[in-house]
């Protein structure tokens, strides 16, 4: 389809052009050879007047022998009329004395020299005739058939044909080239994008063997994005396995602990309930993992409607540091909030709460008692900014990339202890996006770890 659309679009404008240059030149000639004829009638005009020919009876048979030789020097057929339109000397010896009253000759007495192509594709040139005193006494007809012209017209017509054809051979090869140049690769893009289709992403396009580099650009693009799918089946995968580990945990101590009570029929009241205590605490926690996911999901899914309104942010902000302060305090935390300004932003307040608590939940968590945990809160024109920072382990700097990931820990024992699913800081990161906004993490292990998060006042 390709090689076709190459050779139309190439071959049928030079035709069309072919074509017409050969009109334009046939045109030419003929318009060229009327100038020739009714330049050569006009001449013939002025002689027959200056010879007094049409006046002057005595010369009749010269006039016949004149317009004889003219007609065959110049290869035309000559007729010559009086004011009457009958004609008084024919090369031809065949219209003499007849009424030959044409449109050619009507115009040329009614003082309108023509010159004109036939139907035939014959051309009279018709030229009035003036005596002395300038009163029309005839006409001159000279009728040609341009056979150099048709003869000349021919050769060129099929000197065209024959470099048309070679031409069209040349752009035929040319487009083939081509054509094969693009849609060859195409076709290896094509059965590679098709086994990628099929769930075989770890294929890649070879883009070094690619002919152009808009046809490199796509493979390019292509294998960009199978990476970012085989990145997102990986990750996909990896969640699949962090959610089995996650509910799995439970799941067995529940399991150790119900088989424990079962087979030890004879333990104290007080050992069953400290088993049903620990077995109530693990399903807890099992409900808290599977909130958390189903909340992740529907903010993936944009299942949860934002619901944005002016909020006071700094009551928000506030608010969560009142409620995790009593938590600081038996840490023996100093937990500050520092406000420089008022700051009035577009939030949705129930979920820009969770994702700013769940930073401060973290920074208390992971701050040795007696550390400092600060909450800042500033604005500029455009966005607001709440920045937390503790003085706590910190976060390795190969590790700050994957801390948004869901289940992701850093020390799983610590995260066990402190009673985490793993799932807050996606959670956040989430929320925030959903803001329009953007959440970074600067940390150096042993030296305490700063969250910056920025949203737009307004959307």
């Amino acid at each position: 389809m390709l090689l076709v659309t190459y050779v139309l679009t190439s071959v049928v404008p030079l035709l069309l052009l072919s074509s017409m240059v050969f009109q334009t030149t046939e045109k030419y000639y003929i318009e060229e050879r009327k100038r020739e004829l009714l330049n050569q009638a006009n001449i013939l005009s002025g002689h027959i007047s200056m010879s007094e020919y049409m006046y002057d009876s005595d010369k009749a048979a010269e006039f016949s022998e004149s317009m004889i030789q003219t007609s065959i020097q110049g290869g035309f057929r000559i007729i010559v009329t009086n004011a009457m339109g009958m004609v008084v000397s024919d090369s031809n010896n065949t219209e003499v004395n007849k009424t030959y009253l044409i449109p050619e000759v009507i115009e040329a007495l009614d003082n309108k020299d023509v010159a004109r192509e036939q139907e035939n594709g014959s051309i009279y040139a018709v030229a009035s005739i003036v005596d002395g005193a300038g009163k029309k006494v005839g006409a001159v007809l000279i009728a040609d058939i341009p056979s150099d012209i048709k003869d000349r017209m021919e050769e060129i017509r099929g000197q065209t044909y024959i470099m048309t054809g070679i031409i069209m051979i040349i752009v035929f090869s040319v487009a083939f080239l081509f054509a094969q140049m693009i849609t060859d690769p195409l076709e290896r893009m094509t059965k590679t994008i098709q086994k990628m289709s099929d769930g075989h992403l770890d294929n890649r396009i070879p883009v070094s063997t690619l002919s152009s580099n808009e046809v490199m650009e796509v493979g390019d693009a292509v294998n960009n994005m199978a990476e970012k799918l085989q990145q997102v089946d990986i990750s996909r995968q990896q969640f699949v396995s962090n959610v089995s580990h996650e509910l799995k945990t439970p799941l067995s101590s529940i399991k150790v602990l119900s088989e424990s009570i079962l087979l030890d029929t004879q333990a104290p009241k007080e050992m069953y309930v400290e088993f049903l205590q620990d077995i109530t605490s693990e399903v807890d926690r099992m409900t808290e993992i599977i909130n958390d996911l189903l909340t992740l999901v529907r903010l993936d899914q944009k299942e949860i409607p934002v619901n944005f309104e002016n909020a006071n942010i700094n009551k928000v902000v506030s608010d969560v540091v009142k409620r995790i302060n009593p938590l600081a305090q038996d840490k023996d935390i100093i937990l500050v909030f520092e406000q420089l300004g008022e700051v009035v932003a577009e939030i949705d307040i129930t979920k820009f709460t969770l994702a700013v608590s769940n930073l401060v939940e973290n920074a208390v968590k992971y701050t040795d008692p007696g550390e400092n945990v600060k909450v800042i809160l500033d604005s500029d024109h455009q966005n607001a900014f709440i920045t937390v920072s503790d003085t706590g382990i910190g976060i390795a700097e190969e590790e700050q990339s994957n801390i948004f990931d869901r289940f992701y820990r850093i020390d799983k024992t610590r995260d066990r202890e402190t009673g985490g699913t793993g799932l807050g800081l996606s959670i956040t990161h989430s929320t925030i996006m959903m803001h329009n906004g953007s959440i970074r993490v600067n940390s150096k292990e042993g030296e305490g770890t700063t969250f910056v998060v920025r949203i737009p006042l307004a959307h």
